[in-house]
């Protein structure tokens, strides 16, 4: 359905399990993993809709559990397709793949402090960084900072899994024409769908103004809310978001590919 390789299209799917935004909470996805474990069957996809990272104080332990599920969900007989696992890119993943390229800013230390406000912090701690650093290495300049930044990766790549699924994360996914769009945060209403850019992650409080289909989809499914208005169901969006990493539960939907809810789960 389209030519760009980070939007993926779901191939021949009975059910779509969508996982809200994680935020580096760790036992509510293990919680999560456990409930679905029960469920899962043949023939069904699963889609989390970003921002694993960020926030909470288990990220790295986040990314580990998703590559254990992963490796769990593949094996369901007669196996699963690589392509029926799905994680797509939320604004967290989008901030530390900017952070690892810091060196390249014109305002690197300012650039540093507005990602830090916003929950990468957990993140830099997780892979054994640390903000004081990164504004001491922004002063001194570029070498500097790409020494600190190349320290980052390293740490990154001692994890084993972890740099290549977050190289890997999907923009969209779609269930099928005339089905579900799901997305991490929002979509800018007025562009295309090849030309929404960053719209996935950053154009997130437009998403409630959406009140007919877009591009002939039945329903559109994200899994944050920047405002944190919770779980919302409408007839064409649907915002899989209970607050987890913020104090809030860990939400999941199952879904036909038309878009039809048939479970809801929170842990």
């Amino acid at each position: 359905m389209t030519e760009d390789r980070s939007i993926v299209t779901l191939q021949r799917p009975c059910r779509i399990w969508a996982v809200g935004a994680i935020h580096g909470d760790v036992d509510r996805l293990i919680a999560l993993h456990a409930a679905l474990s029960s469920r899962l069957v043949f023939g069904d996809r699963i889609v989390y809709l970003g921002n694993y990272l960020g926030v909470g104080d288990s990220v790295r332990e986040t990314v580990g559990e998703l590559l254990r599920f992963r490796r769990t969900f593949l094996s369901i007989p007669p196996y699963m397709d690589e392509g029926d696992f799905v994680l797509l890119r939320g604004a967290q993943e989008e901030m530390w793949q900017k952070l690892l390229q810091l060196q390249f800013s014109n305002r690197p230390a300012e650039d540093l402090a507005w990602m830090m406000d916003r929950g990468v912090a957990a993140t830099l701690k997780s892979y054994e960084g640390n903000a004081e650093d990164g504004f001491s290495n922004a002063e001194k300049g570029v070498v500097a900072l790409t020494t600190w930044t190349n320290q980052l990766r390293d740490a990154v790549r001692a994890a084993p899994g972890h740099e290549a699924m977050t190289s890997a994360l999907k923009r969209a996914a779609l269930s099928q024409s005339g089905g579900i769009l799901f997305v991490s945060a929002g979509i800018d209403p007025d562009r295309s769908l090849l030309r929404q850019t960053d719209s996935f992650w950053w154009a997130g409080r437009s998403f409630s103004m959406i009140q007919k289909p877009y591009e002939g989809f039945r329903r559109i499914v994200r899994g944050y809310d920047p405002d944190h208005g919770g779980v919302v169901e409408t007839e064409t969006t649907l915002t899989i978001d209970a607050g987890c990493g913020f104090g809030g539960s860990l939400a999941a939907y199952c879904l036909t590919p038309q878009g039809d809810i048939l479970e809801r789960l929170r842990v």
